[in-house]
């Protein structure tokens, strides 16, 4: 498919939008650990097992995604099922992914109880662990093939030390950036690796007007708000601007939604902030967060027409940067000097994600010796043993349980 083309014919897709329904809302029940381990998660499912999507491709997917704004990893897997299906592909892509989720954190806004006690506990922790292993996973195996020389290696590290020392949101953007100047400058001698190419059914002019309703929404949607006085146009601003807005993961989303939503008094502090623990608990996109938030507001629209209202309003702008974005991605990275910018980038986002293996992942989650046990034990099923990941969430949640209990 020649993506210059001001017109686009989908091309036979390999895959239905059911196939990748399936898929999607496998791993949606299954995704614990927000974002990074995502990442890994769709590595193992897309790239190892499936192959849908080569290596190369997929790291330099995830570039992509990781400086737009947006959800990064809703935003890697809409891209998968749009290049496997077709826009309805992409859209069950992001329905399979969102939906658990969000039906998970509608019902525990309508009061459905959180696991409590030790067993609940337990297995919340458990789940965590999980995200350790599955991140170690992407980190071991994206190392091996995106880092293979001492260039890449040093620029994987200089990454993970500017996430490591930097408490700036922007910092993961910089650290790609950096990534791609360090890779147009060291990774220029390699031969052009043959990433092979990538079908996305999105012409240039699809990607040109998908642009315009980025900035005119975001634009708009304000003044639109001070014109009408309408709750429901304010409260998918808010979402919209938020989701507008954020670079550099899920979390970072939480101040912003924060300030649109406590400031001016639709929910109180408390009422937020459980929501936030109920997200942390859930599989899926942190995204999914604005479906507690748009049932529990006191502005109308809410409950369950506030839950649609916020998930559409959040995730739209991720969605339409991205669908601008990717009609000049293939033949962007195969020209000469940016398959040398993207190894640079490859390696980046490795260092990244080992930043984040530590520091959220690790240190939120391995407090004691038997903790490192449990994740260890799932690195050795995932990669020594092959294991398939909802066997692994399936270890680690009973050891979680266990551990607490003895």
């Amino acid at each position: 498919m020649d993506l210059t083309a001001e017109t686009a014919t989908v091309p036979a897709h390999r895959g239905s939008p059911l196939e990748v329904l399936r898929i999607f809302l496998k791993l949606g029940l299954t995704c614990f650990g927000g974002p990074i381990a995502h990442i890994g998660y769709f590595r193992d499912e897309f790239v190892v097992r499936r192959k849908w999507i080569d290596e190369h491709a997929y790291a330099d997917l995830v570039g992509l995604c990781q400086f737009l704004p947006g959800p990064a990893s809703s935003q890697v897997g809409f891209s998968i099922g749009l290049m496997r299906a077709g826009y309805l592909g992409a859209l069950a892509a992001w329905t399979g992914f969102t939906l658990p989720s969000a039906a998970a954190l509608v019902l525990f806004a309508y009061g459905a109880g959180a696991l409590t006690g030790p067993v609940g506990a337990g297995l919340l922790h458990g789940l965590k662990l999980t995200a350790v292993a599955i991140v170690a996973q992407a980190v071991w195996g994206m190392a091996r093939n995106l880092c293979p020389d001492r260039e890449r290696a040093s620029i994987a590290v200089v990454a993970a030390l500017i996430i490591l020392f930097s408490t700036a949101s922007i910092a993961q953007i910089g650290a790609i950036v950096l990534g791609g100047l360090a890779g147009l400058w060291l990774c220029r001698s390699e031969a052009a690796a043959p990433s092979g190419h990538v079908e996305i059914p999105v012409s240039r002019t699809v990607g040109l007007i998908t642009l315009g309703m980025f900035f005119i929404l975001l634009v708009g949607l304000p003044a639109l708000r001070g014109l009408t006085g309408s709750s429901g146009v304010a409260l998918f601003d808010a979402f919209y601007r938020s989701g507008a807005l954020v670079f550099g993961g899920g979390h970072v989303v939480l101040p912003l939604l924060r300030e649109a939503f406590v400031a001016p008094g639709w929910l109180s502090d408390d009422a937020f902030l459980a929501g936030y623990g109920a997200a942390q608990a859930v599989p899926g996109p942190l995204f999914t967060f604005a479906a507690y938030l748009g049932t529990v507001v006191t502005p109308d629209p809410h409950g369950l027409a506030g839950a649609v209202l916020g998930l559409a309003g959040i995730f739209l702008p991720g969605i339409l940067i991205l669908l601008g974005a990717l009609p000049f991605w293939d033949s962007f990275r195969k020209r000469a000097g940016a398959q040398a910018m993207m190894r640079g980038v490859n390696a980046a986002v490795v260092g990244v994600l080992g930043a984040a293996l530590y520091d959220p992942v690790w240190t939120t989650t391995v407090h004691a010796p038997r903790d490192f046990g449990i994740a260890l034990a799932g690195f050795v099923l995932l990669v020594a043993w092959r294991a398939p990941p909802l066997l692994v969430v399936a270890f680690s949640a009973v050891a979680g349980v266990a551990t607490t209990l003895i």
